[in-house]
């Protein structure tokens, strides 16, 4: 796409966008006095879809009129409320729908399966993650070595970027596995970096590791419902990912997991994970329901889980195909932008856009402490981004709710941040 650095400009694609009226079933946030914010931060946290609150209101008046019955009498009964979530969740996962289950939150799922995959034999005993992964995964990964009376400073390893770089190419991930593959027992990757916006990907990885005997699992959070995802074709063992990044289901929110057809084996089990069909006959003995539903531990939280319900029908009517093609539009023009407007700042973000999603990190130079005076200078102009120490600013367009002029007022914004900040 050609670009031009001009409002007009914008507001003429904003105009032609066949996805504009999405933008109309967000809660818009405003500052302290009623000014429209641009919002850059759905990498962080998804606005709410207004269809939410309904939802919500309408679970409460269920609780409030039923009591107990909702569990079964309710408009969307309790008990079986996470297949709400299937269709939705498999849909963008790119998985069959036995294949996932909508439960718990990030971490909590990424221990239940690393409880369950993570079989250290021998010499087979490292996980291989990448260096500057996001700490709640390396806390994860680290107490599961530990708790196995294994040593983290031996069993975790941390692919690092090559000299001068800050993004690891798959390659690196294919080299390492070659030569060191026989001593890692699995390979736990993101679908997006945190921190620079890479974007993987995925079955390139789960063939490496294959082919090293590794399993393969990934942390989706900053890449369903942003990137294209293909979890079953390519071959992953498993997944886990929460909501409320690009998922919009609010602050907290349910979590999810992947965990491919072909896998049976044991796991950690609770009575939300039985087969349906005898779970309440309280019996001593585990039938896991079949699929990941069977790795549920507990019943879900339905207040947390009726938001994704709202967020999953607005993905369905645009389509994610659509939505890539936006996005890939949206965060090509602040790339734009950026390279106009605000020369001086370095992307660490893949420029290649099979390699990245919405998110562009932008890295400040100069001297010590002025990136986060740059970042509270853009804030107090109303653009609403994200702050990683210790030196750069995190910006997502969001192809829901985002449009051309947010992204133009936010690159402009930059730019006046960068021009008065020594």
């Amino acid at each position: 796409m050609t670009y031009e650095p001009t409002l007009e400009f914008a507001r003429s694609l904003d105009a032609a966008d066949p996805l504009r009226a999405f933008r109309e079933q967000f809660a818009l946030p405003r500052g302290a006095r009623g000014e429209a914010l641009v919002y850059l931060c759905g990498h962080s946290l998804g606005l709410m879809p207004l269809a939410a609150r309904g939802l919500v209101m309408e679970e409460l008046d269920d609780w409030a009129q039923l009591a107990v019955l909702g569990h079964e009498h309710g408009r969307r009964p309790w008990i079986p409320y996470h297949e709400n979530l299937r269709d939705g969740l498999a849909a963008l996962s790119g998985a069959h729908g036995a294949e996932v289950v909508a439960m718990s939150s990030l971490t909590v799922n990424l221990h239940l399966l690393l409880a369950a995959f993570y079989r250290p034999s021998g010499e087979r005993r490292r996980i291989l993650i990448e260096a500057g992964a996001f700490s709640s995964d390396r806390h994860a990964v680290a107490s599961q070595i530990a708790w196995r009376g294994l040593d983290p400073e031996e069993a975790l390893i941390e692919l690092t970027p090559r000299a001068g770089r800050d993004t690891i190419p798959e390659e690196s991930i294919e080299a390492h596995l070659a030569e060191h593959g026989a001593k890692v027992a699995l390979v736990l990757w993101p679908g997006v970096q945190y921190r620079t916006g890479q974007a993987f990907d995925l079955g390139r990885i789960a063939r490496a590791a294959h082919r090293s005997g590794c399993v393969a699992g990934f942390d989706l959070a900053h890449s369903i419902g942003n990137v294209p995802t293909a979890l079953h074709d390519s071959d992953a063992d498993f997944a886990v990912w929460c909501s409320y990044k690009y998922l919009n289901a609010g602050p907290g929110a349910i979590g999810g997991c992947f965990v491919h057809e072909r896998h049976g084996l044991p796991h950690l089990a609770g009575w939300w994970g039985h087969e349906a069909a005898t779970r309440f006959r309280m019996g001593p003995e585990f039938h896991a329901a079949p699929g990941a539903a069977g790795w549920q531990i507990s019943n879900p939280p339905i207040l947390s889980a009726a938001p994704l319900i709202a967020s999953l029908a607005l993905f369905e009517q645009a389509g994610m195909p659509k939505l890539r093609q936006k996005s890939v539009a949206l965060t090509g023009y602040l790339e734009y932008l950026l390279d106009r407007l605000a020369p001086d700042v370095e992307l660490i973000t893949p420029r290649a856009v099979d390699s990245r999603g919405c998110q562009l990190s932008i890295r400040i130079a100069g001297p010590a402490g002025r990136g986060r005076r740059v970042f509270d200078a853009l804030t107090a102009q109303g653009v609403i981004g994200d702050w990683r120490e210790p030196d750069t600013i995190r910006l997502a367009p969001i192809p829901l709710y985002n449009t051309f002029a947010d992204v133009f007022r936010g690159a402009e914004a930059l730019a006046q941040a960068l021009r008065h900040a020594p």
